[in-house]
């Protein structure tokens, strides 16, 4: 009853991402079959029973969690009682008393830009990286889009013809909370998509798909494809193990604040809700200066 209003809540007046929706309805789902362990008589609790001792074992019961990991879970129950207190249901919040765990600071990982532009624009001796097909061509307008725009993998996937505007040369992309946002498009970019579309076109699927990104059979991308072909062309040009869609929009940011942007202007073309989160990349640049002095310095 709680858990089905909670879910209505975050779907439809929040407007939270499906991928968000369903990961909140995991953690809580674990919470309470943590509560109710198979085997024992059902204990249904109503959250007003639901102390911080409760929420702390279950934070240590798997082992196996990292820190990001638990206090994401901590942070779904956060907002879970936050809104039971809202809506009168409980008097106190039981998470107000829990001390999130301390999460070492991980720098955004990167590819280098200079490498991915060689991949894209260039003979880079590699026999048919992009096959001279409507897949070839489909491969690499994903690694265009993520590379050039910064979108993330969900933005990608929602992505229709009427998405694109030729004439100013820009995406409509619909981010986190049903949030939209224009990106701007460089000139490779609108001329591959020019291409591209021709040759959907000219496919004649059966199943034409809204969306602009398909498989090879016309129907929707899903996100396992989008990972596989970003994981087979960064092999090309990368030995690093992470090689995902974001890895893409991490370097997007970097390249920008490398080359003089502003933060601000990052924030806004990440479609980030405040200026924090867009700071990770000052961090990354420090520590690249660093790298670069440390070998070009004498006496570094």
């Amino acid at each position: 009853m709680f858990l089905g209003k909670f879910i209505r809540y975050i779907q439809f007046e929040k407007r939270y991402s499906p991928h968000t929706v369903s990961a909140y309805q995991s953690d809580l789902e674990q919470f309470f079959a943590f509560l109710n362990p198979p085997g024992n008589t059902p204990v249904v609790l109503h959250p007003s029973e639901i102390t911080h001792h409760d929420i702390r074992n279950w934070m240590v019961s798997d082992e196996t969690l990292s820190a990001r990991s638990v206090n994401r879970k901590l942070a779904t129950l956060r907002k879970y009682f936050k809104f039971l207190l809202q809506e009168g249901e409980i008097s106190a919040n039981p998470t107000s008393r829990i001390i999130a765990p301390r999460m070492s600071k991980h720098l955004p990982t990167v590819v280098e830009a200079d490498k991915l532009t060689e991949l894209l624009d260039r003979d880079t001796g590699i026999a048919e990286v992009f096959t001279n097909d409507f897949a070839g061509l489909r491969d690499k307008l994903i690694i265009e889009l993520l590379f050039g725009t910064g979108m993330r993998l969900a933005e990608l996937t929602g992505l229709t013809p009427g998405s694109i505007n030729f004439h100013d040369s820009t995406l409509k992309v619909l981010g986190k909370r049903n949030k939209e946002r224009i990106i701007p498009m460089n000139s490779q970019l609108v001329l591959l998509l020019h291409k591209y579309i021709d040759a959907l076109k000219s496919e004649n699927f059966d199943n034409n798909s809204l969306t602009l990104i398909v498989t090879n059979k016309g129907a929707a991308a899903y996100p396992k494809l989008i990972y596989l072909t970003v994981q087979k062309y960064l092999s090309y040009i990368s030995t690093q193990t992470k090689r995902s869609p974001h890895v893409l929009r991490h370097t997007f940011a970097t390249t920008l604040l490398d080359n003089g942007a502003s933060l601000n202007a990052i924030k806004e073309l990440l479609g980030h809700a405040n200026l924090s989160a867009t700071q990770i990349y000052t961090h990354n640049s420090v520590e690249r200066l660093k790298s670069i002095y440390k070998q070009a310095h004498p006496k570094g």
